[in-house]
């Protein structure tokens, strides 16, 4: 994208669905500003498949798009970027197959690591799982404490992640954090555009923050 400016306070990261393209249009008609897709268990020929149309409706739309961990699919596509994990490719060898625009998100589980990824070039950390959460079984909880230390510790954006809902979403708002990363709250959700209507409603807080590459 080649705005420099970037809406992080409801951000989408879809789950496996036969009706998946679907689902996405309800979400960005919800009023979601980014989305992650996330398929863990797809050859990168079949993410480029399932990811085009994905992707296309996001530029319709103005959001960034994102893929999760596979850089050759983000490449290939010309995602907005992509998000790497503690344990997946490193984000300077993600910013060097990319380019210098790219969103290149990282996880963070500690101030170390958030300091860490902030000088290797990180756009933003997603930092979790905040609450319990279904979505990764082997997830840690990130005490709220350790959350605002990220936040104060890095200048780029921080997005909670894990466990995140509707009703939780108020305890985040001290924090300082520029949004929350959601994904069985909005796909998960027999009526996924009212899902992401009132989230993006409880997001208010964090879009007033001003948000910079």
């Amino acid at each position: 994208m080649q705005n420099t400016s970037i809406n992080y306070s409801l951000y989408a990261i879809t789950a496996p669905a036969a009706n998946l393209t679907t689902q996405v249009q309800q979400a960005i008609d919800g009023g979601i500003t980014m989305l992650q897709i996330r398929e863990k268990n797809c050859t990168t020929k079949r993410l480029i498949e399932l990811a085009y149309p994905i992707l296309n409706l996001c530029r319709n739309a103005g959001i960034p798009c994102i893929i999760d961990d596979d850089v050759e699919a983000a490449r290939v596509l010309g995602a907005d970027g992509v998000h790497v994990g503690q344990r997946d490719m490193k984000v300077q060898q993600a910013r060097e197959i990319l380019d210098d625009k790219a969103i290149i998100g990282t996880s963070a589980h500690n101030v170390a690591e958030a300091v860490a990824a902030e000088k290797a070039g990180a756009t933003y950390l997603g930092c979790g799982a905040v609450f319990h959460t279904s979505t990764k079984h082997d997830a840690t909880l990130l005490p709220y404490a350790v959350l605002c230390d990220i936040r104060k510790a890095v200048s780029i954006p921080v997005v909670a992640i894990g466990g995140i809902t509707a009703h939780n979403i108020p305890q985040l708002y001290s924090s300082g954090i520029d949004g929350v990363a959601v994904v069985s709250a909005v796909f998960g959700q027999p009526d996924v555009t009212r899902a992401a209507r009132e989230l993006h409603e409880l997001t208010n807080p964090f879009q007033k923050k001003e948000q910079r590459l």
